[in-house]
């Protein structure tokens, strides 16, 4: 699982160009749709895939990521339902790295030994597990490098330079650094500060180093994949879903299209970032 990771990013590195991270919540609004949305994500520009799993206490979330898990759970998706969907995509993509991105209890509830087993199986690539510490790395950290499945941690602009190297201990695939203190969807930051954090993590680690929380448009992509290594867009397209459903909150005709157009446009922004570095 981290191979394909690896050759990803190698890939793009060897291309000039930043990775294109997407993120939709498995299950929103129903399973047969987002897994059409998952399938659309390669051809319209995503590099990366982040699946998120639904959880009822989302504490790193922000309203639209929220209800996207509260659409999918009311509709009966659930871990063991999020990691068939990886089955299904994978049946006919093998090349795009899959992050599974959510919370411990779930995991926890499933089993770690049995989740693991089962994500592997699914060919889950990483997991984002944003309520586990590295001080809690035996929990299920520890172990997922074991099975060869990358354990991706979050780095904030609160993670000084004393507490860096214990979060990037065990960390690999790549680092998300948090472009703000909040939850996600929050206004995006200034991009000459983002630059100067990436190049403060890149001092301390080799691994490829993605920017999210509050990129919205292909500008925003653009500006930021300039000096980050990926660009990690999830509110946006969460809201992209939430805006083409009809009253009852169900899929319209226009769900994957209006997902797919829009992924269009930040892949767009992401394979001129370079153009930015060099002005």
């Amino acid at each position: 699982m981290t191979a394909r990771m690896d050759k990803k990013f190698a890939d793009l590195k060897a291309e000039g160009r930043p990775a294109l991270v997407t993120y939709f919540m498995g299950g929103d609004p129903d399973y047969d749709t987002s897994l059409a949305i998952m399938k659309a994500l390669p051809a319209a520009g995503a590099d990366v895939i982040e699946l998120g799993a639904p959880f009822s206490d989302p504490m790193a979330d922000g309203p639209a990521i929220q209800l996207a898990g509260q659409r999918a759970l009311k509709n009966g998706h659930s871990l063991k339902k999020t990691l068939q969907m990886a089955r299904d995509f994978r049946k006919n993509d093998n090349t795009t790295p899959i992050v599974i991105m959510g919370y411990y209890n779930p995991i926890y509830i499933y089993g770690v030994d049995r989740f693991l087993e089962d994500a592997l199986e699914a060919g889950i690539d990483g997991l984002i597990v944003v309520d586990l510490p590295a001080e809690m790395d035996d929990e299920l950290c520890i172990p997922a490098r074991k099975k060869d499945i990358n354990f991706i941690r979050l780095t904030t602009p609160t993670t000084d330079d004393r507490r860096l190297p214990k979060v990037l201990t065990n960390t690999s695939g790549f680092v998300y650094y948090v472009s703000m203190t909040g939850i996600t969807g929050s206004a995006l930051p200034d991009p000459s500060k983002i630059a100067g954090a990436v190049q403060r993590i890149k001092k301390s680690t080799d691994l490829p180093v993605c920017v999210g929380f509050g990129v919205k448009t292909a500008e925003h992509a653009r500006l930021i994949g300039a000096s980050a290594d990926g660009v990690v867009v999830g509110t946006a397209i969460v809201n992209q879903v939430a805006t083409s459903l009809d009253k009852d909150g169900r899929a319209s005709a226009d769900t994957v299209e209006s997902v797919t157009t829009f992924v269009r446009g930040l892949a767009t922004g992401v394979r001129s970032a370079r153009l930015v570095a060099a002005e």
